[in-house]
């Protein structure tokens, strides 16, 4: 899952950026906030009614989780030949378009296409460990973006010193919680494949929990100093993303198996408030964007322009359950392979794990600092 903002994109002299991307209470139920809501009450749900929670978030994966990833898709994508050859970006970025968006997936196509030809599912096994590593790192990228979002928004910049202590506290955090997940060599299963974790050196976790316990001390010193600096103001929604992204989701979400069931939709959701900020933005500018829509009936929904995102919405959420369960289920059904050694899912699991992890790809380029379309309407 996950927004990249690796720093503040500068907002345009001309532009005056709105102080929220939907407003007090959506943005803090959105980037995070809601967290505090529902993770709380689930500690008093007897875990009897996993089955139904489990099958409640898989309802809203459809609504939720499943679009954000489409979203990703339709915004790397888009104009992608001009990308490619570089108009109006630069060689970096040119360079870093091509690579997560045409070798990255080259690279995962041919693993598990030569996995699955040569039947090794522990091969393909190392995969699920993959994912887990680069979702728990796109979770802290995320929370960190949400917050350089609502300081440019709130225009509470944060300097290169405060960036730094928030990036190193997110990488500590992020990294004990995965050595904590690895901590016991244990088998497990994704979709009908097994996959191994494993143990690392107790003085490695030793090492990482005191910069976890020490950084996260930081972080807390920083925001209090900036606090008292700016006369009791802190883009409060944007710490908010942040410290839920890294403890609530990452750190401690163990502590009740349902909140793990749970926390990728409220990722999702996450992300959602500023893609769907972004689309509004895009249509926005369009030169029919204020005329009513052709069609009377469709009126009742406003100007074109909120007829626009509301196609881009639908279109993500179809391309979701395309990419998530129809293309694979068919693929299952219609492409032979050795169903004694890898189950039933094969291509459920090829989907899930690639879909996951380009995610990551995908964001890293799209929402770095210079990115001329990050500026243009995210902070409109």
């Amino acid at each position: 899952m996950a927004l990249h903002l690796s720093a503040d994109a500068p907002v345009p002299a001309t532009a005056v950026p709105q102080k929220y991307l939907f407003g007090p209470v959506a943005d803090f139920l959105m980037l995070g906030g809601s967290a505090f809501l529902i993770l709380p009450v689930l500690f008093f749900v007897p875990l009897k009614y996993e089955g139904f929670v489990g099958a409640t978030m898989l309802l809203l994966a459809h609504l939720i989780n499943h679009p954000h990833f489409a979203h990703s898709y339709q915004l790397f994508y888009r104009n992608f030949g001009r990308k490619v050859r570089g108009d109006g970006y630069d060689k970096n970025l040119q360079v870093r378009y091509i690579f997560a968006g045409i070798v990255v997936p080259l690279i995962m196509g041919g693993f598990f296409a030569y996995g699955s030809i040569t039947g090794n599912a522990r091969l393909l096994g190392h995969a699920s460990n993959a994912m887990a590593f680069f979702v728990g790192w796109h979770y802290v990228k995320q929370g960190y973006g949400m917050l350089m979002v609502d300081a440019v928004l709130k225009r509470k910049f944060f300097n290169e010193q405060d960036k730094k202590v928030l990036l190193f506290n997110g990488y500590a955090v992020w990294l004990f919680a995965w050595l904590q997940t690895n901590a016991v060599i244990t088998e497990r299963q994704y979709w009908g494949l097994d996959y191994y974790t494993f143990a690392a050196p107790s003085w490695v976790t030793n090492i990482a929990v005191f910069a976890a316990a020490a950084s996260t001390a930081a972080t807390a010193v920083m925001l209090i100093n900036r606090w008292r600096k700016h006369g009791g103001t802190l883009p409060y929604n944007g710490v908010v993303a942040y410290v839920v992204s890294l403890y609530a989701w990452i750190l401690f979400v163990r502590i009740n198996p349902l909140w793990l069931l749970v926390v990728p939709a409220l990722h999702s959701l996450q992300y959602l408030a500023v893609v769907w900020r972004y689309q509004t933005n895009v249509e926005r500018e369009r030169t029919d964007a204020a005329t009513e829509p052709e069609f009377k009936v469709l009126s009742i929904l406003g100007p074109m322009y909120r007829l626009r995102v509301l196609g881009f919405i639908i279109v993500g959420s179809i391309l979701g359950i395309l990419g998530f369960w129809l293309v694979p289920i068919a693929l299952s059904v219609l492409v032979p392979y050795n169903k004694e050694v890898f189950g039933s899912s094969l291509f459920l699991f090829i989907a899930w794990i690639f879909i996951n992890v380009h995610h990551y790809f995908l964001d890293n380029v799209m929402w770095r600092r210079g990115n001329p379309e990050v500026s243009k309407y995210l902070f409109r």
